[in-house]
């Protein structure tokens, strides 16, 4: 009888695979971390919307935070504080999430801190030491802001050019906000316009368009012998081995990291974002390295498209490891990019431990957007000097190797025209960013389109629409393309 009482306990415990494949789990284990990261959230787009983007109370509430589920307070008041002094701000009450803070520090733009921090931490946290850009006022465009002529040339129609404008921002979803949108021809501005409460000087998030921005600075260090497009990563991947050379993620190269297709395990993709993996770098004051070197090998490196932050912050860690020394790594963008082709509107931001969070947190305007385009539109090269290779342009357009199956809609941290879209040309190639930030290179019709946007909710601007709408101004016959 005992035997009997064993084997049926046994049997307990031994139940066919489907049935545990049947449960399910009703208890959202993660709530009070995705409760942290909100309020975080929250104070990230609040902070540098205030102080970032000198953006209004009411128009942060407004328009930043309208991406927020059920943002604490209101612009009349809450349970969140600003401190105008510091340039910082408190988001929640104390209790069961953590009151999370972020403050504006010079030349980066906002830096979310720790749970365990308050203002008195403030001073501690990295800064941009470079001098800024002069004024660029007097400095022609596009090195500097002087415009003088923006009269259309022979072959651009001006209403369908307006009518483009138009479609950009009179949205039938009112979820879709256009800020600014740019049309640039020949290197020459043709159009540009704003929306209420902005200007050409207003800096807003790129989110992932900063994906571009990364790559471009990888292929700097590239193009030098710096950095390697195949060579092994040589990252020290957590959590360490007694042979670490035996970690199957050595396989991983740059190429996989800037083509998606690391084969690390997916987090944002299968909606965690919010919850952990680069969220807590971007909204709750975790390190940005420490938390991309965790993830485990799930399928051979090059064989699947996954879009994953972390996949761009390994990047620029092994951008940080060819630099060689933190002084460096911090004025790199900077000296190498920024300031070479005027981008003086541009912070390009850090975690509290200084290391760039250059998958999303970069905060710019149209004009400097432009201005990144032009660089790629001119082959890498600008006032003469070489800048980036033509192989490393070729490298971000050519599709990554992965999405053939699914339209070959992804490079090298650049989106490309997908194969199903037949309206537009195929040589076009795009940055892409949350809320609508896209800035688009169209070789054959030597353009620059830069949008901008504060979207929310199902979101849906389409940028290769936006091509499309664009073109329809343009004459091949007549305006040399």
């Amino acid at each position: 009888m005992k035997r009997l009482i064993l084997s049926a306990f046994a049997l307990a415990f031994l139940a066919p695979a489907s049935t545990h494949a049947q449960q399910q789990e009703q208890f959202d284990y993660w709530a009070p971390q995705k409760e942290m990261i909100q309020r975080g959230v929250q104070a990230i787009l609040q902070c540098n919307g205030l102080f970032t983007s000198n953006r209004t109370l009411e128009q942060v509430f407004d328009q930043e935070l309208a991406y927020v589920r059920q943002p604490i307070g209101t612009a009349s008041g809450g349970d969140y504080e600003v401190d105008w002094d510091r340039r910082a701000v408190a988001i929640g009450a104390p209790g069961a999430a953590p009151t999370m803070r972020a403050a504006f520090r010079e030349g980066i733009g906002c830096v979310i801190m720790a749970p365990d921090q308050t203002f008195a931490d403030i001073e501690s946290l990295p800064v941009q030491t470079l001098a800024p850009l002069g004024d660029a006022s007097r400095i022609p465009w596009p090195d500097g802001d002087l415009v003088t002529d923006m009269s259309l040339p022979a072959g651009v129609d001006a209403t369908a050019l307006q009518a483009a404008s138009d479609w950009a921002f009179d949205r039938e979803s009112p979820e879709q906000v256009t800020l600014s949108l740019m049309v640039v021809y020949k290197g020459n501005i043709l159009h540009e316009r704003y929306a209420p409460g902005i200007d050409m000087t207003t800096r807003t998030r790129t989110w992932s368009t900063a994906k571009s921005i990364a790559v471009t600075l990888f292929g700097m260090l590239n193009d030098q012998d710096k950095l390697s497009l195949d060579n092994p990563l040589g990252l020290a991947w957590n959590p360490s081995q007694s042979s670490p050379e035996t970690d199957p993620r050595n396989a991983i190269t740059l190429r996989h990291l800037l083509n998606m297709s690391s084969g690390l395990e997916t987090i944002d993709n299968r909606g965690m974002e919010y919850a952990t993996g680069s969220g807590l770098s971007y909204w709750a004051g975790a390190s940005s390295v420490q938390g991309a070197l965790t993830r485990a090998l799930i399928r051979e490196p090059g064989t699947s498209w996954d879009y994953e932050n972390y996949d761009t912050l390994l990047g620029v860690l092994a951008m940080k490891n060819a630099i060689g020394d933190d002084a460096t790594y911090r004025e790199f963008p900077r000296r190498a990019l920024l300031d070479k082709i005027g981008m003086r509107n541009t912070f390009i931001s850090t975690d509290r431990f200084g290391d760039f969070i250059l998958s999303s947190q970069v905060y710019t305007n149209a004009r400097d957007l432009a201005r990144f385009g032009l660089l790629y539109l001119n082959g890498g090269i600008w006032n003469g000097e070489r800048l980036l290779s033509e192989e490393w342009i070729d490298f971000v357009r050519t599709p990554a190797p992965a999405t053939a199956t699914t339209g070959n809609q992804y490079g090298g941290q650049f989106w490309l025209v997908p194969d199903d879209r037949n309206d537009v040309p195929k040589d076009a190639y795009s940055t892409a960013g949350n809320r609508g930030q896209y800035t688009l290179v169209v070789p054959s019709h030597d353009l620059i389109i830069v949008r901008r946007g504060l979207d929310y909710g199902r979101q849906g601007f389409s940028n290769w629409d936006l091509v499309r709408e664009v073109l329809k101004a343009f004459n091949p016959a007549t305006d040399g393309s």
